[in-house]
């Protein structure tokens, strides 16, 4: 599906881009893979890299530095592409709360530029990465994410008779990705502590690979038809069970929960379950409005339940604390 196809990344020097791009690189024969983005050192490295790591592929990476915030920038990189997949965000929460306005500008001013310049080119599919805290949102960064989504999904709307529709990819933090506990709790067992703070007891998360999270947007790129949000079926962990595998007898000090920080990572709410399909490995969230003519319910979907909700509270699937030291592992 993506073979000899040209796919821009918006935000692609960042983890996602990365890893969508090896992945692709190793599965697929795409036509060029164009990564949109503003920092010309982060593009120098990864392109160094990916010469090293793919060199029969080098020709195919190109490297387009640019703004989200820049829609002429965007119409002109997005000539020739098929496909958009839309990663680059402000995401720090408290960098978002202290600089409201700038969040603003790059997460729903950046995310118009976006749709703007794939409607105005002849991009046949776009992708856009979303987060937990766009499902009711307590901090800033969810509030302008959920603005994101919204756009995205009435972009739609506005394709009249081109062949191009927009959806959403739902997931919470990658496990290891900067400025998640793994890594916060890694540089405290690094420096000799020997406990680690946990915010509250009750607090759970789900635990999802960068590979998976890449494995969910290529789903969106083959199936999408207009409108849809993906989720993917992921294992719950409690934070005291994390703690535990990466030091086992520790100490958990309960330190208080930060601002901007939920007990769960939410994905599906009971209001979202009126328009749920639930498949084998995925949720789908189909829109509410019926103004998208292309828009139907794919095959091997069954209806959750009114009422339903998807946390990662309520999972039906946990991991235990073996199983998360196996997971870290892997990761190492």
């Amino acid at each position: 599906m993506l073979n000899d196809k040209t796919i821009l990344i918006t935000g692609g020097t960042g983890s996602f881009g990365k890893a969508f791009t090896r992945h692709v690189l190793k599965n697929y024969n795409p036509k060029k893979i164009i990564i949109y983005s503003r920092d010309e050192f982060k593009q120098f490295n990864m392109q160094n890299d990916f010469r090293d790591e793919f060199p029969e592929s080098s020709g195919k990476l190109r490297f387009f530095i640019g703004d989200v915030r820049d829609k002429d920038r965007l119409i002109r990189a997005m000539e020739g592409v098929d496909y958009v997949v839309h990663a680059a965000a402000l995401k720090q929460v408290p960098a978002c709360e202290y600089n409201p306005d700038e969040a603003i500008k790059t997460n729903i001013h950046g995310a118009m530029n976006v749709i703007d310049a794939s409607l105005a080119t002849d991009v046949k599919k776009v992708v856009a990465l979303s987060t937990d805290k766009a499902v009711n949102p307590i901090n800033l960064y969810g509030g302008t994410k959920l603005v994101s989504d919204k756009l995205f999904i009435a972009a739609n709307a506005y394709a009249g008779n081109k062949e191009i529709n927009f959806s959403i990819v739902r997931y919470g933090n990658v496990a290891g990705s900067r400025g998640s506990v793994i890594p916060f709790f890694q540089n405290i067992i690094d420096n000799g502590g020997k406990e680690l703070p946990i915010t509250d007891y009750r607090m759970t998360r789900f635990w999802i690979s960068l590979e998976q999270g890449v494995e969910l947007v290529i789903k969106a790129l083959k199936e999408a038809t207009g409108g849809e949000t993906f989720i993917s079926k992921i294992p719950s962990f409690k934070i005291t069970d994390l703690a535990e595998a990466m030091l086992p007898g520790c100490e958990k000090p309960e330190v208080g929960i930060r601002e901007g920080e939920k007990l769960h990572e939410i994905m599906v709410t009971v209001e979202d379950s009126m328009t749920t399909y639930e498949y084998e490995k995925h949720f789908i969230v189909y829109p509410q409005m019926t103004w998208n003519r292309r828009q139907g319910v794919a095959p091997g979907g069954k209806k959750v339940a009114e009422g339903f909700s998807y946390s990662s509270g309520n999972n039906t699937e946990w991991l235990t604390v073996e199983q998360i030291r196996e997971l870290l592992k892997e990761m190492d």
